[in-house]
């Protein structure tokens, strides 16, 4: 018998696309992973390897193969519009990749889709995770978001929703890629809110999206990101129920540089950390 927070809906045509597109880079991934690849870096020193453009090609022909006139913008391919195109694939065939470089699982295969301004969808699929088993979430627009291990069927993921902690003292933090914010002013409020906080720990990655979405934690603070790496993220944490927006409180966007993402309850007690 299916347990009330077992799914009950059916992947749309878009989700049925990235999940496919997710699974096809996963092949490359895990063939890959933990073995001898090429390394290059970027005028960032950001790692990229052979691994990251295969499977953003594998990435990219799934979905056309699906969508042929959508438009795509990819980590290491770049932009591609489609002409008249109000839709656009945001994907990062390996978020981590100085992690897969250094053969420890915390990376993702990010795919998210914007229809205009607004993100509408989005799968977040760590090939490596749970001892290798893998593990995706996903949500769209008003259907909730889903989480299980890669080979699950999707009948049997489990519906995730964000704590209801509304209180710093019972709350747990979790923060990745600081360093914009640790040069700022706003280093002095975070330092301030620290001790009120339950807890605080740096998961980073899709791990601190994912334990909020499911209400393991209950707020995330990033800086120096790029809106690949968190759009999927953003739409999963959304339909969980809980609040994602920059440290300005914006709304994701294709210049998203800030990450302030809680389950709610808490966003305007992080308010001070603006940028």
């Amino acid at each position: 018998m299916r347990t009330p927070n077992q799914s009950t809906v059916m992947a749309s045509p878009h989700i049925s696309a990235a999940l496919e597109a997710a699974r096809a880079a996963t092949d490359i991934i895990r063939k890959a992973y933990r073995g001898n690849f090429s390394v290059e870096y970027k005028a960032d020193a950001s790692p990229v390897t052979e691994v990251d453009v295969a499977a953003e090609r594998a990435i990219k022909a799934a979905l056309r193969a699906r969508f042929p006139d959508y438009g795509f913008y990819g980590e290491e391919t770049g932009r591609d519009i489609a002409a008249g195109s109000e839709y656009l694939w945001l994907v990062d065939p390996i978020d981590g990749t100085k992690a897969f470089v250094r053969g420890y699982p915390i990376f993702s295969v990010q795919i998210a889709l914007m229809r205009g301004s607004e993100l509408i969808m989005g799968v977040s699929c760590a090939p490596c995770w749970n001892e290798g088993l893998g593990e995706v979430a996903w949500a769209e627009r008003g259907a909730g978001a889903w989480r299980g291990l890669l080979e699950t069927p999707l009948a049997d993921y489990e519906r995730l929703r964000v704590s209801t902690i509304d209180q710093l003292g019972k709350a747990t933090l979790s923060t990745g890629n600081l360093a914009t914010l640790a040069r700022a002013p706003q280093w002095l409020e975070l330092g301030r809110l620290i001790p009120q906080l339950h807890r605080i720990r740096g998961y980073g990655d899709f791990v601190h999206y994912h334990y909020l979405a499911a209400g393991k934690l209950d707020a995330v603070v990033e800086s120096d990101v790029n809106i690949l790496d968190i759009a999927a993220l953003a739409v999963i944490v959304e339909e969980a129920g809980g609040r994602f927006t920059d440290l300005n409180g914006r709304p994701p966007s294709l210049e998203t540089r800030t990450v302030l993402a809680t389950n709610g309850k808490l966003h305007e007690a992080f308010a001070g950390l603006a940028l």
